[in-house]
């Protein structure tokens, strides 16, 4: 199962190298900086809709947001994809790690999803496309869950590869029930988070809206702030690996921990074009104007240089 017969399970090593790829400064702190940026701006936004429901949108923040809400799914599918294709040669502990920040990334995309609901209707299209990324989103987060709690019922020592879970037959007398149980709500909350994002995703009358935009923010920040203090304390770029790691290399700065960094300021482009007068961006719709699968054209689309 994704590549575990390829894994050496019969030789347990006093020490693995490290990855910055996966747990390096950069890549943590460009995640933590994406995150933080997603979460203030979804908060002015649902504050400034609440205070001023008459003011026009925002059109710069908005599309900013918009660009942080697609790297950010982009980003979770991505690292869980690639942590899954290396799971012969991945120990446990940046298999963990990668779970951490595709929770980072979901909550990230959830809170941009609370704010920018209506802009994402706009295209029928491009919302079910959305919809379909948050399913394989789901899909992935729920087989590393898994990965995670076979790894702790068969007390995977932490220098084997977490796909040598699936073979080893022992089972852990060490383990905590407390281990299983957290690992179990975990998969489970992802499943009620997705479920309860599409309907707000494709709700057409949604009662309540300003309520639910304030608690499920909240709730999102919780599981980000979660998220984010579980991978520092863990790493070895910020915190204690639960690991022997036989190098230093998270906590150099090579040229993938600049490329994370760099790659915050991909947004800000749309943003300067945006002021500049060389994009038009349609203002957000709202529910029932449209039919359900008809794509809304706006004519004349005025640009909202508004901060």
């Amino acid at each position: 199962m994704f590549g575990t017969v390829s894994a050496n399970c019969t030789v347990v090593p006093d020490a693995v190298p490290s990855d910055a790829g996966i747990a390096g400064a950069g890549v943590l702190l460009s995640s933590t900086i994406t995150a933080s940026l997603a979460i203030i701006l979804s908060a002015s936004l649902i504050i400034q809709d609440s205070l001023r429901p008459a003011q026009s949108p925002s059109v710069i923040r908005r599309k900013l947001l918009s660009g942080y809400s697609d790297q950010q799914i982009i980003v979770g599918i991505g690292i869980q994809s690639v942590g899954l294709v290396k799971a012969a040669s991945l120990v446990p502990y940046h298999f963990f790690l990668i779970w951490m920040l595709s929770l980072l990334s979901m909550a990230t995309h959830n809170a941009t999803l609370l704010t920018l609901v209506h802009d994402f209707r706009r295209d029928w299209v491009l919302r079910w496309l959305r919809q379909v990324l948050m399913f394989v989103n789901l899909g992935l987060s729920c087989v590393y869950g898994v990965f995670v709690l076979q790894s702790k019922i068969r007390g995977l020592p932490n220098t084997l590869p977490i796909g040598c879970a699936w073979v080893l037959d022992k089972e852990a007398s060490s383990v905590g029930g407390l281990d299983y149980v957290g690992t179990i709500v975990v998969i489970a909350g992802n499943c009620v988070v997705f479920g309860l994002a599409t309907w707000y995703l494709h709700s057409r009358q949604q009662r309540f809206y300003r309520a639910i935009q304030m608690i499920g923010l909240v709730l999102m920040a919780a599981i980000a702030i979660g998220a984010i203090a579980r991978a520092y304390l863990l790493s070895q770029a910020f915190g204690s690996p639960d690991v022997a790691l036989s190098d230093q290399g998270e906590k150099s700065w090579s040229f993938g921990q600049l490329l994370s960094m760099l790659m915050l300021f991909l947004p800000v482009v749309s943003v300067i074009e945006i002021m500049r007068g060389e994009i038009a961006v349609a203002p957000p719709v709202e529910d029932d104007e449209k039919p359900f699968f008809e794509t809304r054209l706006v004519d004349n689309p005025r640009v909202i240089n508004q901060v």
